[in-house]
């Protein structure tokens, strides 16, 4: 999967997700802040993005990390893409 498949799927994933209503994935894009501005998520949005980031095999522990990862559709694309390229190496070592 590209990247920006990964995005639409994503953003796809979020709306449904969230039960975001009046917001479509073409309301948004890959940059588009999550959290405040942007779509204005908040702290029990952020839980439901770090459940759909588990789901893609990506775990958080850190706070830290987790703030990073969910500023942006893209970070947490570029966050799954970089899980799947890790699982991808071991396999191959």
């Amino acid at each position: 999967m590209t990247e920006e498949e990964l995005i639409e799927q994503l953003k796809t994933q979020i709306v449904e997700s969230l039960s975001l209503e009046d917001v479509t994935p073409a309301d948004f894009d890959a940059d588009t802040p999550l959290f405040v501005e942007g779509l204005g998520l908040d702290s029990i949005d952020a839980l439901e993005l770090i459940l759909l980031l588990n789901k893609h095999g990506v775990k958080l522990e850190d706070p830290k990390k987790r703030r990073e990862a969910l500023k942006s559709v893209r970070t947490m694309a570029e966050l799954i893409l970089k899980k799947e390229l890790e699982e991808l190496e071991e396999l191959r070592s």
